[in-house]
């Protein structure tokens, strides 16, 4: 029985994916480089920030340092997102359905604490989550399975009463190495089709997951 729902943050909770594509975008191009939008989603949605930096500066032989490189782009981030960044749709709704029939409710994000924290409280979700995990709490970083175990492990759940909701391939690859569940809601594009292969269901919307977890609810019960 699925009790304990674990959510990712960028691109999946929150519309932000295309904002980490602009900033790569404005760093390259300030050296004359041209990063495209079907790259950045393969290439590097759902890593974390350094890992994403590293490969950047090795692939485009940018002329800074990976420190210089790194500071650029957490202080145009802020520029960006001090007007907030927007929830995907049905994200309310679908918290509100697992808090209301007692769900336990985690987030597991590449993302640094101040960064996640930060967006949770601006747009008034932060009270929901029982537990978070952040990149920083685990060695390997998604496509590797670690963070997922650690959600796992923090809710005292095992992996079988857990739900994954992923958007990028890197997520993907994750919770199914992770040997966890994961529904797919594609944001930038969508997975390849070794990543389909991967996943339980894939659909549109986060509010459609309600659906998915009511159906479930009632299978279980018959």
């Amino acid at each position: 029985m699925k009790n304990t729902v674990i959510f990712d943050l960028d691109g999946l909770l929150i519309d932000s994916e295309i904002i980490s594509f602009r900033l790569y975008e404005e760093l390259t191009g300030k050296y004359g480089r041209s990063m495209t939008l079907e790259e950045y989603a393969t290439d590097y949605s759902g890593k974390t920030s350094l890992a994403n930096m590293k490969l950047l500066l090795e692939r485009y032989q940018l002329p800074i340092t990976l420190e210089e490189g790194m500071t650029f782009v957490d202080e145009r981030e802020k520029e960006y997102l001090k007007d907030g960044v927007a929830l995907k749709p049905g994200a309310r709704e679908l918290l509100a359905y697992l808090k209301e029939n007692h769900y336990k409710i985690l987030l597991a994000t590449s993302s640094t604490e101040d960064r996640a924290e930060g967006i949770l409280q601006q747009n008034g979700i932060r009270g929901y989550f029982d537990h978070l995990v952040y990149g920083v709490n685990v060695k390997r970083g998604k496509p590797f399975p670690d963070i997922f175990l650690k959600a796992c492990e923090d809710a005292n759940e095992p992996g079988k009463n857990c739900l994954v909701l992923e958007d990028s391939e890197a997520g993907i690859q994750a919770a199914y190495s992770a040997g966890i569940d994961v529904i797919c809601i594609p944001d930038m594009r969508e997975p390849g089709e070794e990543f389909q292969k991967m996943v339980t269901a894939q659909l549109i919307s986060l509010k459609d997951v309600i659906i998915w977890l009511h159906t479930l609810r009632l299978v279980n019960i018959m």
